[in-house]
Parts: structure tokens; sequence; C-alpha cells
């Protein structure tokens, strides 16, 4: 009998061995191990009901060293690798709800009405509990669930790829049997100003670009180059005979930090202005780096809006204001003589004169303030090197517009001039914008240096718009 026990452990001792390494080898040694415990807490339950929804759940957990917060996240899988947070605590215990984990469970891509294994672990920096597991079948909420951006996610805008993707929203839903409608918004944390993103139909899911989401941010007020907190919802809405009918999902809060986009042009149109209606005719503003401006004329109650091109398309700005087209609004914050008008533009409620438009494209912001020289002028005289600097004997122009005047005359190198509104230096007075130069844009007095031009002594109109709050040199 002991030759036969000794046979049999001859034979059977390596498959044992073989049993050992093969279990060695299959364990997931990339998982992290435990450093400290959390202990087992039952349900209660395998099938959880909306009517369980208040009811506790606790959790507790044994102190790691130097932990000061905790982390409970939940995932479908044993690694975690796609997970949502159930709750934070700077205690070594976590009371939450059935209603807050089923949210977390649904965030974390655990599907309704089928039971399935979940995993539970606490997370303290880079240290990790042990992990517990149930079979639990949760339930569908009402409103639909965002899965994609998780709870804290970090998302960095690359200006240099603008149009490639930053982030994709995702989410869950029942199926309605209409055509269902999603809106996507985002807002500052904590604020009720949301601004949309974009919307689909019928799908669960919209690609933010660098450009698109920036955009968005910028528009919500928050600063470029810091990371932020932001709020994302998703709102549907569905279209049947018994009305419309809109559900909008939990928030889920994210960080983001926005580019400084390339800086634009702006091009001045409306009923308001010196303009008029005309798109292609639209004044371009002069600008410095983020500073756009010009002296410009605007009547009282006239509604005007800025393109991005002479055209009426592809870009349009205007408040960031209710009832304002999604995609027209821009400027976050404007002065108190300026107000929404329609679906598409402002309304200036000052009265007619002549004004300074600021725009400001690092603060999304608009100002108009009054001129030093607030009214049209009956009469413009040109002043300079080009006649000997003599006020007294300023050339008088010929006025072929409201506020437009020019004079033909030979301009040397070198030559630098001014336009005045009387035969003197004691009164108004208009130069190039902000310092000496040659830009085409007005600075009226205390604002202002001299036109620069070399003409080669050469005939040239010199034309000047105060109206529009520009000036030109026209070979002849």
């Amino acid at each position: 009998m002991k030759n036969i026990f000794k046979v049999l452990m001859v034979f059977l001792l390596p498959l044992l061995l073989v049993t050992s390494c093969r279990t060695d080898a299959d364990r997931d040694w990339t998982s992290p191990e435990g450093s400290f415990t959390l202990h087992d807490t039952a349900l209660g339950a395998t099938v959880l009901y909306p009517s369980m929804e208040s009811n506790p759940y606790i959790l507790t957990w044994d102190a790691p060293a130097g932990a000061t917060s905790y982390s409970v996240v939940v995932s479908s899988t044993e690694d975690f690798a796609a997970k949502a947070v159930v709750g934070t605590s700077d205690k070594t215990t976590l009371r939450t709800t059935i209603g807050e984990l089923n949210m977390a469970m649904l965030q974390a891509g655990i599907n309704p009405y089928s039971p399935q294994t979940v995993y539970l672990r606490v997370e303290s920096g880079s240290a990790v509990s042990n992990t517990i597991s149930f079979t639990v079948t949760p339930y569908p909420v009402a409103v639909p669930v965002i899965t994609k951006p998780t709870a804290g996610q970090t998302i960095v805008l690359d200006a240099a790829n603008p149009l490639a993707t930053a982030a994709t929203v995702t989410w869950t839903d029942y199926t309605y049997g209409v055509n269902v409608s999603y809106n996507v918004e985002i807002a500052k944390k904590g604020s009720t100003d949301f601004v949309s993103t974009g919307t689909v139909t019928d799908a669960k899911e919209l690609v933010w670009t660098n450009f698109a989401l920036n955009n968005a941010v910028l528009s919500a007020g928050l600063p470029v180059g810091v990371s932020s907190e932001v709020d994302v919802r998703v709102t549907a809405s569905t279209t049947s005979v018994g009305g419309v009918i809109t559900k909008t999902s939990d928030i889920v809060t994210f960080k983001v930090t926005p580019f400084q986009p390339a800086f634009v042009d702006f091009y001045l149109v409306g009923g308001g202005t010196a303009v008029g209606w005309n798109g292609t005719g639209a004044q371009k503003l002069y600008r410095t780096e983020e500073i756009s401006e010009i002296y410009t004329y605007l009547e009282s109650n006239g509604e005007f809006r800025f393109l991005g091109q002479q055209d009426w398309s592809p870009i349009n700005y205007s408040l960031n204001a209710d009832g304002i087209n999604d995609s027209y609004k821009y400027f976050n914050t404007w002065s108190a003589n300026l107000e929404p008008a329609g679906s598409e533009n402002m309304k200036f409620t000052g009265n007619s004169g002549l004004y300074k438009i600021t725009i400001d494209q690092n603060s999304r912001s608009i100002t108009v303030t009054p001129s030093s020289v607030p009214t049209l002028p009956a009469q413009v005289y040109l002043v300079g090197s080009i006649q000997g600097w003599d006020a007294g004997n300023a050339i008088a122009m010929t006025q072929t517009g409201d506020g437009v005047f020019e004079h033909i005359i030979a301009i040397p190198d070198g030559s630098e001039f001014k336009f005045l509104g009387q035969q003197d230096w004691s009164g108004v007075e208009w130069g190039n914008i902000h310092t000496g130069g040659n830009s085409g844009y007005l600075g009226p007095n205390g604002d202002n240096n001299n036109i620069q031009f070399s003409g080669g002594n050469n005939m040239y109109k010199v034309t000047v718009n105060v109206k529009l709050g520009t000036y030109t040199l026209t070979p002849q």
C-alpha cells in the first residue's frame, strides 16, 4: 500500500506544480494590489427599483497611512478600466443612497434591466483598497445619463489642431418610439447660464472638436489657459400628439483648459451704422492683437451686428443673450447702451452721433463710448507738411457726402498731415488712430497722431470719411 501511495505522488506532484504555475501566469499583475481594506457591505437586494432611491447605502474602510480624502468608484470590470465616482469623503465612511449608487453604475456603463457583476473599491491618491463585488440589476432613470465625460475628467484643448476631436460626449437613454433631439450644453460650474455646444437627433453622442468646445467654454466666460470646472448636461426633447416633452440629465462636472484662439477681424454692418445693411460693404474695424476698435457714427435705436467677413455667411457675431441665435452668440458683456434686438442683432440706445466701438476678444466684451468729437463737422481742412503746417491757411476739402470730404494734391515722400474742423488748432482734429502711421483709420482729439505717407510727389486723392471713421489715399 505504501508503495502504491509513493507511485501516485510521483505522478501527481508535477501536475500540482504545473497548475500552480499556470495560476500565477493567469493572474493580472497590472492591477494594483489593495493597500487598505474596504469592508464588504451587502446591498440587501439583487434587483434595484426606483422606490429604493432614498434608501441608505453605507461603506466603511480602514484608513491607509497619510490619506486625507477618498473616492469610492464603481466599474463593470475588475480592472476598473471604465469607472464612475459613487461619492467622495474625507472620512473612512461614505454615506450615500441606492439612487446615487444606481446612477453611478449607469454612468459606468452598467446596463439597466439585466443582472451584472459590479465592482467597488476606494481610491486615495495612488492607494487603492481591495475590491468588493456583487451581482445586481440597476433600474433606468427617467432622464438621459451622461457616460462621458466622467466626473473629474480633465480636458486640455489643443490650439494647434482646432478641428481634431477633443472629447466625445456620450449618454444613455430610453428608446422613445419617436424622433428625439438632444441638446448638449455647458456652463461654468454652479452657473445656470448654459451654452449650447450642439444638437443631434436620434443619436447618443456628440463630438467636440477643440475649436467647438473652446468656443463654447469662452462663451461661458471661462479664462484662457486655466483649468476650470465645467458643468455639462444633455436635454432630450420629443414631440408627439401629447406635445413636447423635455428631460434633462443630471449635471456632470469636468475640467477643461481653453486656449486663446487666433484673433479675428470684425466687420460692422447694420441699419444703425454708416454702412447700412450692406454685407459686402461691411466696415472692418482697426485691430491690434485682441482689441478691435473704430470711431464711427451710430444712430439712436439703430440695429447692427458684426460679420466675420464682408459677406452674410458663414460668421456672424452678436450678444450672448437670450433670444439670439446660438451660432451668433459671442459677446459675454456689453455696455449699458446696447441691448439684444430680435434673434440676430444688437440695438444702440444712446443718442445719435460719433462713438468709439471697442471689442476685446480675450474677454469677449464690447463697449460703445462717446467720441471726443461727438458730431459730424460742417467742413474739414487738410493741414500738414504738404502745406507748411499752417493751420490758418489749412486747405478746405470738398464735401462729397454726409461726413465725407476729399481733396486731390501732390504728396512728397516723408509727408505728414492731419485733418481739422476749422482753420486753427483750437478746435477739433483727426489724425491716424493712436499713433503716427498710415492705418486708414481716424482718431479724434486725444487719440491720434500724424498720418505719415511717402507719395513720391505724385498726385493723390485724399478722402476722409468722418462718419465711417476712415481715410484713404488713392493714386490719380
